[in-house]
């Protein structure tokens, strides 16, 4: 009987251990587990991801929470290596055989593989240190945010990932270095942003900051935890932070300090080796279609001149008369009633008052959907330490084990930042119906392939989130509220600027201080925020076409399914083909709607998730 249990055992293993080999080495049984396998290799050295999107997090199996990504440039060459690999492999699979699904993860991830292999020969063009989303700012946000600290093993890997800071930093430097030899060097104006933004940052004491308190504010909350414990461990968290943590932030702003004299003060990537060709490959991989620069800067300008139109006549309506776009927004901001008073709880008003539209929007676009997210999405601050050069407000996806809500994230640097005609514009892009019903959604799809549910188009993810926007005023949410129909258009004129301003800096040759002026003239946003924005375009060119581009091809193809199929198109079914097959690029996206408006016609009923 015991030599049984044993065999049966073995066999048992045996079956596992060639399941595990075919899925992680050899090749992969079917398709779909090709698929898996992929988004497996591509994540297996990224614990930062692994860590945010919650897998095996202080369980047995987890491997990476102690862990940071490599950022050297071995790094990168490994990766385009893996893609090149993982695409030969990949075009070894009948398509025939392939389900409907199938074929549409197969197009998704072919893309994905492609455009990533093409834009290798321009791997070490970007700025990893960079005032807007560089890794001195994104890694301490990630763990104050994502490292969960529930109890003791977390809060050791906590400190132990606070030790690895030196080593993260160490390889940036050489990353930035390497780059620096091949002429991409970012311009002075970047180079002061972040020497400043890192001075600051280790000028706090250890005992005083923010990594510090994170640890010592989830440890109060850690009854179970002994008070010699916590400690002992908020001890080695202050020594992590005064030696390897600001050992690291100071070897960069030394290497920045001594990259300054090598600078250029030029805003745009046409003057880096290669450099119009890499804003081409830029357009296409972030608009995911092929758009040419030249293209999309007079699609930007039809666009700013039909804004303005309707701008002008609400503007009439509520009484300011004549003037450019910036003077009457900068009549209308001489309105107290349209800013919060600068009192005690304020910052706590306004989160309260985004989680109420939050609800609002839940209950007055319900008739648009065929479902919402079973995940929740909580209004939280920015943390402080990264306020000053943040985004104004962006959205963090769900943990996928449910232990984390999608988080609307809003910076509170400056209330007078905070106009109440905004508010509710925002709220739909970054909430309800836009960034938490896309990707949360797509985290909860069934039957497909995980890349399918997690990898971020921007195009696809922010023309969603705008295109909502735009929704709220079709079903009449602005009827009675010119003011906030202003707030919605002033949002999309704001990116209808960004594709004239993005292709003036990197196309067209513009400076800093033409782009800056053009979207001042044409949105009338405070000029704070304008310089913001303008510097966030060049440090990531190409990236902020994607919205409108995004937001204007979802409703190209929602014209065309609602003329193809005429009284039978269904709103909510067309929102389900959109949302519940995951983020796309916008080619496959068209394929898609099509297969969905075909099938529409011939009387069945599209299969979407």
């Amino acid at each position: 009987m015991k030599k049984a249990v044993l065999s049966v055992i073995a066999v048992l293993l045996l079956v596992f251990g060639i399941w595990a080999y075919n899925l992680l080495w050899g090749k992969p049984f079917n398709i779909d587990h090709f698929f898996e396998r992929y988004l497996i290799g591509a994540v297996m050295d990224e614990p930062e991801i692994l860590t945010v999107v919650g897998v095996v997090e202080n369980s047995m199996l987890d491997f990476h929470s102690h862990k940071l990504t490599d950022a050297s440039p071995q790094h990168n060459y490994k990766m385009l290596e893996r893609d090149l690999k993982y695409l030969e492999l990949m075009r070894r699979y009948d398509r025939d055989l392939l389900t409907h699904q199938q074929d549409i993860t197969y197009d998704m991830t072919d893309w994905l593989l492609r455009t990533n292999i093409e834009g290798g020969r321009w791997m070490f063009h970007d700025y990893p240190v960079n005032q807007t989303f560089g890794v001195q700012s994104s890694l301490p946000s990630f763990m104050t945010t994502h490292h969960r600290i529930e109890d003791e093993g977390s809060a050791e890997n906590y400190i132990k990932r606070l030790r690895a800071f030196e080593t993260k930093m160490n390889q940036v430097a050489e990353s930035v270095e390497y780059r620096a030899e091949r002429g991409v060097i970012p311009p002075v104006l970047v180079i002061d942003h972040v020497v400043r933004e890192m001075q600051d940052f280790i000028a706090v004491p250890a005992g005083e900051h923010p990594l510090y308190q994170n640890m010592e504010e989830k440890l109060a909350e850690l009854d179970e935890l002994s008070s010699s414990l916590k400690q002992e461990l908020l001890d080695e968290t202050k020594a992590a932070v005064e030696n390897e943590v600001f050992r690291g932030y100071q070897r960069l702003i030394d290497l920045f300090v001594d990259l300054r004299d090598r600078a250029g003060t030029e805003a745009g990537v046409w003057a880096l080796p290669d450099g119009d060709a890499y804003y081409r490959y830029m357009t296409r991989m972030h608009t995911t279609l092929p758009l040419t620069p030249g293209q999309i800067h007079e699609t930007g300008l039809e666009e700013v001149e039909r804004i303005t139109l309707e701008m002008n006549s609400l503007f009439e309506e509520i009484g300011i008369e004549n003037g450019t776009i910036a003077e009457r927004f900068a009549r209308l901001d001489e309105n107290p009633e349209m800013f919060y008073p600068d009192t005690a709880g304020v910052h706590q008003q306004i989160i309260a008052d985004y989680t109420a539209q939050i609800e609002y929007l839940y209950e007055r676009t319900a008739p648009l959907f065929k479902r919402t997210p079973s995940a929740d999405v909580e209004v939280r601050r920015v943390p402080e330490y990264s306020e000053a050069t943040a985004p104004f407000a962006y959205y963090s996806i769900p943990s996928l084990d449910g232990s984390r809500p999608g988080i609307f994230f809003i910076n509170l640097r400056d209330i007078k930042e905070i106009t109440k005609y905004g508010m509710m514009t925002l709220s739909a892009h970054e909430a309800v119906p836009g960034h938490h019903f896309q990707l949360a959604l797509a985290q909860e799809m069934e039957g497909v392939p995980t890349i399918r549910k997690l990898y971020p188009f921007t195009a696809y993810v922010e023309g969603w989130a705008l295109y909502t926007e735009w929704l709220l005023d079709e079903i009449g949410v602005y009827e009675d509220d010119p003011y906030g129909n202003l707030g919605r258009l002033q949002a999309e004129m704001f990116r209808a600027v960004r594709l004239v301003v993005d292709t003036g800096i990197h196309y067209k040759r513009w400076t800093r201080e033409e782009a800056i002026e053009y979207m001042y003239k044409n949105t009338g946003m405070p000029r704070g925020d304008i310089v913001s924005e303008i510097e966030r375009y060049i440090v990531a060119p190409g990236q902020a076409l994607a919205y409108k581009i995004g937001m204007m091809h979802i409703q190209e193809l929602r014209k065309q399914a609602e003329e193809a199929l005429g009284s039978d198109f269904d709103i909510r079914e067309f929102h389900d083909v959109v949302l519940m097959n995951g983020g796309l690029p916008l080619e496959i996206l068209t394929g898609v709607v099509e297969t969905y408006i075909d099938e529409t016609l011939e009387g069945g009923r599209f299969a979407s998730n």
